[in-house]
């Protein structure tokens, strides 16, 4: 591959914003990436400053997930056992409650199992 802006130097790399090849006049290193220089500079930081930021919001998936599993799993708990042991007293109603609790704890184990894919 040859250099986008000097077409008979060879290029030492590609620009991480444009994707063209560039040699060694006109690359630039900004942040361990290349890019073109006087050009992209900005771009390519801007892009780092971004994917850093993804990498440490997918590292907080996980606990996100887990904590939701955790709390529908307590409410679906406490609805599921109060529906229990209203079923003798409010009838339909309390079969509503144990049909939620449910759903909630269905809600639990799939947050849970969710937040496994992101160790």
């Amino acid at each position: 591959m040859n250099c986008f802006y000097h077409p008979t130097t060879h290029a030492v790399g590609t620009c991480k914003y444009c994707q063209r090849g560039l040699c060694t006049e006109c690359a630039a290193v900004v942040d361990d990436v290349l890019a073109c220089k006087n050009r992209h500079e900005d771009e390519v930081h801007q892009l780092d400053k971004l994917t850093a930021r993804n990498l440490f919001q997918s590292e907080r998936t996980q606990s996100v997930y887990m904590r939701n599993a955790i709390f529908y799993g307590l409410v679906g708990l406490a609805f599921t056992g109060f529906g229990a042991w209203q079923l003798k007293w409010l009838g339909l109603q309390a079969a509503l409650f144990i049909v939620l609790g449910l759903f909630l704890l269905f809600a639990a184990g799939m947050n849970y199992f969710e937040g496994k894919k992101y160790k």
